[in-house]
């Protein structure tokens, strides 16, 4: 007999296969902790897939941000409310701070506007690579839509400052586990993001836009270049974690419906 999976199903699955690529895992019984070990974006602790035993306690939150602070990694737990309802009072409890974000799926007939004249998919030896990996980092130092101050300037010391990441990603790249598209223009890296396919399921993240540079359009655009390069590789089920509410009515208009709520636990600064 055939399974059946709801779309909640497939992103618990995508969830527990992608970061395993790219790292190992501890278990800690009714969680389990990537560990990455490459260069790249950390890794966090989530729900074991398929786990049936008792709930996570405090104690078991305990445990990991123990290990987390011994491998010196953040002290990250990321899981959908929906999927694991009783994991943030144990995450609070432990004293992490949540973070609840959209998530959103989006719907496989909805409409493409046209394709961004900045906009496009860069390989692995493209000379903006380095600057498409380091723009979502000044974006997410200064969230949210507003044009802020940080430009090509603050780009070229973030580019220095990562430059042992871009040939973990031109790897990823090669390999196809992942696509990065970019705006450039005025000689810049302006806005990028990236899909992670795995099998018919492809999340998009990092899409950030050089605080300068918003309130053009290009966050739009290459949410809308990376769909349509998911579509191409056969994905059905795309989605994404947006930001906040007001980033969320932006992706409803490139087809994107919330289905659930990702939550993110950090320290409390």
């Amino acid at each position: 007999m055939t399974t059946v999976r709801t779309p909640l199903d497939r992103l618990e699955h995508y969830y527990d296969s992608v970061p395993r690529a790219a790292a190992r895992t501890e278990d800690f019984g009714p969680l389990t902790l990537f560990v990455r070990e490459t260069d790249g974006w950390p890794y966090y602790a989530r729900p074991t897939l398929g786990w049936t035993g008792p709930a996570a306690t405090v104690a078991d939150a305990d445990r990991v941000r123990a290990r987390q602070r011994e491998l010196g990694v953040p002290e990250a737990f990321e899981w959908v409310a929906e999927v694991t309802p009783g994991l943030r009072a144990a995450v609070e409890a432990s004293g992490l701070r949540v973070h609840a974000h959209p998530l959103m799926i989006r719907d496989q007939d909805a409409p493409l506007p046209g394709p961004h004249p900045l906009v496009r998919v860069l390989g692995p030896e493209d000379p903006f690579l380095a600057g498409a990996s380091a723009v979502p980092h000044l974006a997410f130092a200064a969230p949210g839509t507003a044009v802020g101050e940080a430009g090509a300037e603050a780009l070229a010391a973030e580019i220095t400052a990562r430059a042992g990441e871009v040939s973990a990603i031109a790897d990823r790249i090669r390999a196809g586990r992942g696509v990065l598209a970019a705006a450039v223009g005025e000689g810049v890296a302006l806005c990028s993001g990236m899909h992670l396919p795995v099998g018919r399921v492809s999340e998009i993240v990092g899409v950030g836009t050089l605080p300068a540079a918003r309130r053009r359009g290009l966050a739009s655009g290459v949410t809308a270049a990376l769909v349509a390069d998911a579509r191409e590789r056969g994905v059905d089920t795309v989605f994404l974690s947006a930001g906040d509410d007001d980033v969320a009515r932006m992706y409803a208009r490139l087809g994107f419906r919330r289905v659930a709520t990702a939550l993110i636990a950090e320290p409390v600064e």
